[in-house]
């Protein structure tokens, strides 16, 4: 039988070994799954709700837990796995408060004696899930899925198997009904067969542009929908107004968040020319203070990579970049998956880190003389996830709005996700929308009911 082990990128060592589930087992898991949406469609949405507030009881009481067992798949800082694991629990409280209003039919005036529209539940839902976020990535697309009388089941990454059994746990332990949420520990070359089986309806994946098309084939051959979120290039715009007393600080951690392994870090620095020697000098100044340590101790801010091949990847985009021009300013050292806060300017197009999501703690900073150049470069990118901007002048980047083609464009704040905002991207950064009242929405059949 075929097994996966977890590896503590900190401390390179093997933490437990999983059997994966057979395709008897995972059939058996799957068909379990089917007959508890016929129940589960039919519990109201009280109770739904009502589950979904004990999930979030669970999740606060639970948080050290988590972020220990985090910390020690992948290498999270301990403090930011703790907010994590409280930001899960602020996406069920939302969903719990504001799922019947969302749901409700929604009256039509017609020639009809009654017409509206009832968003009934589709079916079986399959997440492919990412480690960078092991527990918000899956919260966030269970809750209102959940809630809207769907059933899931969680193909997660194979490093934080850990997270994924403890996420059916507690589904279980907040009393959901067994087979309403089910953690499948299968090998990859399983998920086709999963997608292809009638009794999955749906599909949604955040991951890689190329795990993304490869989803969306096989799901279009089988007429599925999906919703993917496939990661980012985001661009960070500093004009020659913005205030860095104020802003320095969010500048710098929109790309050094969660060791600069998150899609919505900035990633392209996109400085003006008046600001740009003090805008090097005083991001390089924040970094040099971060604390870096190990993933489990509460001083630690910047600790290492996932793993070490993931290290390796963002060494060698640094090295091609720089056999092209680019120029260290601060950084590039590399000890197993601990890879340095890096600081590279003289970044073009051409360029992997100009032209590729670089998942790692690098900043890609590139001068602009004008406005109008830095408004091109932030969408000269096949991917549209989000991009931010810091001017004191808010007026003119509102009436620019539309001159950025992402999915979220904030004005002196890093890009992040709110349950209360749909979050998704644009062009190669995918489609669909989750959170809000748009994400509880994605999987739902949008049903025209007409009386006369």
């Amino acid at each position: 039988m075929k097994t996966i082990k977890t590896k503590n990128p900190y401390t390179q060592k093997t933490i437990k070994e999983y059997q994966l589930i057979t395709d008897d087992a995972l059939n058996d898991k799957l068909k379990q799954g089917e007959a508890q949406f016929q129940h589960w469609k039919s519990v109201s949405i009280k109770k739904r709700t009502k589950l979904l507030t004990r999930v979030a009881e669970l999740l606060i009481e639970r948080k050290e837990s988590y972020a220990k067992l985090m910390a020690e798949e992948m290498g999270k800082p301990i403090t930011q796995g703790i907010a994590e694991i409280e930001k899960c629990a602020w996406v069920c409280d939302f969903y719990a408060k504001n799922a019947g209003d969302f749901l409700a039919d929604q009256l039509i005036e017609t020639d009809a004696s009654e017409s509206f529209i009832s968003y009934d539940p589709l079916g079986m839902i399959l997440a492919v899930m990412p480690w960078n976020y092991p527990f918000w990535q899956v919260m966030r697309f269970a809750a209102p899925t959940l809630t809207a009388g769907n059933v899931a089941v969680l193909k997660h990454a194979s490093s934080v198997a850990g997270c994924a059994v403890e996420l059916q746990k507690l589904f279980e332990d907040a009393g959901y009904p067994k087979g309403c949420f089910q953690t499948l520990l299968v090998d990859h070359n399983q998920i086709e067969d999963i997608i292809s089986n009638p009794i999955i309806k749906a599909v949604t994946l955040t991951g890689s542009e190329v795990a993304g098309r490869k989803i969306a084939e096989i799901a279009g051959k089988n007429l599925k929908k999906t919703v993917l979120e496939l990661g980012g290039n985001n661009a960070c715009i500093v004009l020659n107004d913005a205030n860095l007393d104020e802003h320095i600080e969010t500048i710098t951690w929109a790309r050094m968040q969660n060791n600069g392994q998150s899609c919505i870090a900035a990633k392209r620095f996109l400085v003006q020319s008046e600001i740009y020697d003090e805008f090097l000098e005083r991001f390089k100044s924040e970094i040099e203070n971060y604390n870096v340590g190990n993933p489990t101790s509460e001083d630690a801010k910047i600790t290492c990579m996932a793993s070490e091949s993931l290290a390796e990847e963002v060494e060698e985009q640094v090295k091609k970049s720089m056999a092209k021009g680019a120029t260290l300013f601060y950084g590039n050292e590399r000890q197993t998956a601990y890879y340095q806060p890096t600081i590279i300017t003289d970044v073009k197009k051409g360029m992997p880190l100009f032209d590729e999501e670089v998942f790692g703690p690098v900043a890609a900073i590139i001068k602009v003389e004008t406005k109008d150049e830095a408004y091109q470069l932030s969408s000269d990118s096949k991917l549209g996830l989000g991009a931010m901007i810091f001017t004191e002048d808010v007026e003119d980047a509102k009436h620019r709005i539309s001159e950025i083609e992402d999915g979220a464009f904030f004005i002196n704040e890093m890009v992040k996700s709110d349950p209360r905002l749909p979050f998704g991207g644009t062009k190669a950064s995918g489609y669909g929308r989750e959170l809000s009242k748009e994400g509880i929405m994605e999987f739902v059949n949008k049903k025209t009911v007409y009386l006369k």
